[in-house]
């Protein structure tokens, strides 16, 4: 009884506390298909995910409004030989735990990134050791010269090797095991953002960092990221104003979200490739009524497939016109992109029941074919009209589309064997996917989304080759031989470049980052 008025203080303390925090306090309330799967930043190499998380945890190289490179927790860097990058860190940074940031904290979320469960692999690869020159500064040794480093680091996020150390967080999220920790549902970073409440699947709440070290541009005290997964709910929310911003638009509700009064269309090419990855490693699929082999180790089959994909159907009827059919795994906006190279095959349901019927399928088969339905713009739709497409040439998909909290996990452990997945080319650069989607699954993050498990050694040797080589001509002449030979092996099968399609009060300000990216910091409710 004796801590009773102590308690009492406390509370009321707390309360106005509160208060301070919320009156006339500007809300961004965000209306999204799906939410992050974890709040830790190594977890998950998901687009949204790292776009959320990346509010309140940051890296050492950043970008700005106009997605340039811009200088974040290191203030500068430079290279002091072939393969070795001296970084500046910023002084005076604190977690929002108020611990400071230093340079031990960097090598600690290098280890973190590149340990087993990290899904950030691919981001840290290229480096042999990080080393400690004094408290704000280190040296990274790469294998082998890498002139992109920099690019490389605007997703491989900064966390307190003090925090994940006192609360048992020193191993990444497994999201392929369903192994959690506290960095699930807690943060601890250095953004402009902190994590005030976190209800997975449902509403996550955030609040502006007023000991942030930089500015924040925008004036927004408080993001609630609403999870709406249907696409005619959320639409109804940003209507009715109970969301400010939501995205995806659905591509059927664009022109009428346009012609209101009261709400705008922020429109843009992604940086994101959709395609379809096939098992071609294991001698008989997971999920197929083929025993003894596997059907995909067969270029005709892979071809078969691509033939048989109406892709300006999908275009026309799925997409509404909203998508750009592709035949490379990147966009024309990321650097090495080959226009020649550029020319999809044809539709031909008629060649491929020929060469499916030369594979020795004349009746076709059956595949169980991964999709998400909550991820990418219309996604269990298209692959809908996929299995609908390989219907008429004899194969009979049996569709699986599930929420991106299961589809992930599964597909990540390699247990599929036909899904779809959409990249982004973090780096803007064609290495970023050669090495990530295109190279033979292997050690530092090489391959670690090439879930099919597709092989070609010229490739990978051209991959190393253009990660070290600064003659851009001869750099570029490499990704066209690279490009080329993936598309001769048909290593994987490319769809369409995504756009994004945001939904607005007229009176907001934001950002949209062709990585579909929103920085909270730039945004302004007027």
């Amino acid at each position: 009884m004796q801590h009773r008025p102590k308690l009492l203080a406390l509370a009321l303390a707390a309360a106005l506390g509160a208060l301070h925090t919320t009156a006339g306090a500007v809300t961004l309330k965000i209306g999204n298909q799906g939410d992050a799967l974890s709040m830790d930043p190594h977890s998950l190499n998901e687009s949204l995910q790292l776009n959320i998380d990346e509010n309140v945890y940051e890296p050492l190289v950043t970008r700005g409004r106009d997605y340039k490179l811009a200088p974040a927790l290191a203030t500068s860097w430079k290279q002091t030989s072939p393969t070795v990058w001296h970084f500046e860190l910023r002084k005076g940074v604190q977690f929002h735990d108020g611990t400071p940031f230093t340079a031990d904290d960097v090598i600690f979320s290098y280890e973190r990134a590149k340990a087993d469960g990290s899904d950030m692999k691919t981001y840290v690869g290229p480096i042999k050791e990080m080393k400690k020159v004094n408290d704000h500064a280190i040296d990274i040794v790469t294998t082998a010269p890498f002139p992109i480093l920099p690019e490389l680091f605007t997703h491989f996020d900064i966390m307190s090797k003090k925090w994940c150390e006192a609360n048992q967080a020193t191993r990444p999220v497994d999201r392929r095991k369903g192994i959690e920790n506290a960095a699930s549902f807690r943060a601890n970073g250095t953004g402009p953002y902190r994590l005030r409440e976190r209800q997975p699947g449902v509403r996550t709440t955030f609040v502006r960092n007023g000991n942030y070290w930089g500015k924040i541009e925008g004036n927004v005290d408080e993001v609630i990221f609403n999870v709406i997964g249907n696409d005619a709910t959320r639409v109804a929310a940003l209507v009715s104003g109970e969301v400010d911003v939501m995205e995806p638009v659905p591509v059927q509700d664009v022109d009428r979200i346009k012609q209101s009064s009261t709400l705008k269309v922020l429109q843009g090419p992604e940086l994101r490739v959709i395609f379809l990855g096939m098992d071609q490693k294991r001698d008989e699929l997971l999920f197929s009524n083929v025993k003894g082999k596997n059907p995909f180790k067969d270029k005709r089959v892979r071809q078969a497939f691509y033939q048989a994909i109406d892709i300006e159907g999908i275009k026309r009827s799925v997409m509404r016109g909203a998508s750009t059919p592709i035949a490379e795994m990147f966009p024309p906006q990321v650097n090495g992109f080959a226009p020649d190279l550029n020319k999809r095959l044809p539709y031909d349901p008629e060649a491929s029941k020929k060469l499916l019927a030369e594979a020795g399928y004349p009746n076709g088969f059956e595949v169980t074919m991964n999709c998400p339905n909550d991820r990418y713009v219309n996604d269990a739709a298209i692959c809908q009209a996929v299995a609908a497409n390989l219907a008429r040439v004899g194969v009979k998909i049996k569709l699986e589309a599930e929420t991106k909290g299961t589809y992930f996990p599964k597909i990540l452990r390699r247990d599929t064997s036909f899904y779809m997945l959409g990249w982004t080319s973090s780096t803007v650069d064609a290495h970023n996917v050669l090495y990530a989607i295109m190279s033979t699954p292997g050690e530092g993050g090489r391959g670690q989304f090439n879930l099919g498990a597709y092989s070609n050694p010229k490739l990978d040797q051209l991959t190393d080759a253009i990660a070290s080589e600064t003659d851009t001509k001869k750099r570029n002449e490499m990704i066209h031989e690279a490009i080329k030979i993936h598309e001769d092996d048909i290593g994987h099968i490319p769809l369409h470049q995504q756009a994004l399609n945001w939904g607005a009060k007229k009176n907001i300000d934001l950002v949209q980052w062709p990585d579909n990216g929103m920085p909270w910091r730039y945004v302004t409710v007027k």
